[in-house]
């Protein structure tokens, strides 16, 4: 009997690391509602009492703050996806607004472990790299290395 692509491609495990986040993008733009309004709050009654130049201060922080918080929100939802089947490896990565998409044959790749200041997950294959794991915390990267090495080794 032929085997059919979808027959091939079954995953036989995925990994999904997310970004650490403690808040969420909506309760981030929340709190910087509310963080404006006492801070503009305090600036007008200054301002009330003749301290004007507090104002475009006041204005200064906000900006700042917000620009900050934009730069987190876009990070926040950040993702990997690492989808193991008999045939492929696919490794999907979003970091803002950017989605890349790598794939690999599992036969073929290698997995390194750079230990630099800090350790990272490189997998290498026919003349590529991609650096996965980003997401994990130090103290699980070498864990999970050997815990694709294992799936991978079980697909050949």
């Amino acid at each position: 009997m032929h085997a059919t692509s979808s027959d091939t491609d079954r995953v036989k495990q995925e990994w999904t690391h997310k970004r650490n986040c403690a808040i969420s993008p909506r309760q981030f733009v929340l709190f910087y509602l509310s963080l404006a309004a006492v801070s503009l709050g305090v600036a007008c009654i200054v301002a009330w009492r003749g301290g004007w130049m507090v104002l475009p201060f006041t204005g200064l922080d906000l900006l700042v703050v917000g620009i900050a918080f934009v730069i987190y929100a876009r990070h926040a939802t950040d993702y990997e996806v690492i989808r193991l089947s008999p045939e492929r490896l696919v490794v999907e990565q979003r970091s803002a607004q950017r989605l890349r998409q790598y794939e690999f044959n599992p036969r073929w790749v290698r997995i390194d472990i750079e230990n630099l200041p800090r350790t990272r997950i490189v997998l290498r294959s026919a003349g590529r790299s991609v650096v996965i794991g980003v997401h994990l915390a130090q103290h699980r990267r070498e864990a999970f290395a050997r815990e694709l090495r294992r799936c991978l080794a079980q697909v050949s």
